[in-house]
């Protein structure tokens, strides 16, 4: 068969192979060049939860936040709306530990790994974690009374800084009939270390303990 090269014929020519209108061609070139709302939305969506998670959330964590929210998405189309969005989950980097015989300059480690209490208010532990509150991460600070090993001070913020532990010292102190005489242990952190936190300490007449840097076992 001779075809003839006119500028409609690859697309009269193929829509006459396949038995279709040649309407169902330029129907579906219009189509294309208009936005897709319901991606558009989608990315929206993926976006949100995203940056609620400070940039950490990968595709798994996004499309488990958006099942909690009822809406049901697989994985490989989260993790391609986030690169049609250039999302990228930022996760932390390899810690480096400094030695772990160096102690603190100022603060010497007074607990020295004696774990086992006689009796309560003798040696009080503090720490912070990070944990998922459904819209965004926040940060929890303890406290802990070595002798039962309950909690007696928490709290609860979205910054990590001295202001945090020292509320969750405040509740402990005064849930606890602001006892004196009672050891604080912890890591170097400098929501410990700092001189608002060690003038605290100093204020309830508590003897203050931090672990080794870089070892896990001190604390």
């Amino acid at each position: 068969m001779i075809l003839s090269f006119s500028d409609d014929w690859p697309v009269t020519q193929l829509c006459e192979l396949f038995e279709l209108p040649t309407s169902t061609y330029y129907d579906r070139q219009k189509r294309a060049t208009l936005p897709d709302i319901q991606r558009m939305n989608e990315r929206a969506q993926v976006r949100a939860l995203f940056a609620a998670s400070q940039g950490s959330a990968g595709a798994r964590t996004v499309m488990k936040q958006l099942a909690m929210q009822g809406v049901a998405m697989g994985r490989y189309k989260v993790t391609r709306l986030m690169a049609e969005a250039g999302l990228m989950s930022r996760q932390p980097g390899k810690h480096r530990y400094k030695q772990a015989r160096q102690a603190h300059a100022v603060v010497p480690n007074r607990l020295d790994r004696a774990f086992d209490t006689v009796q309560p208010n003798q040696v009080w532990c503090g720490d912070i974690t990070y944990i998922w509150t459904g819209e965004q991460w926040s940060y929890l600070a303890v406290v802990m009374d070595l002798y039962a090993r309950r909690v007696v001070g928490w709290a609860m913020s979205a910054t990590v800084d001295t202001t945090l532990t020292l509320r969750a010292l405040e509740m402990a102190y005064r849930l606890r009939g602001r006892p004196q005489g009672v050891m604080f242990h912890s890591d170097q952190g400098c929501q410990y270390s700092s001189l608002e936190y060690r003038q605290r300490l100093w204020r309830y007449r508590m003897v203050q303990s931090m672990s080794r840097r870089g070892n896990c076992w001190d604390t």
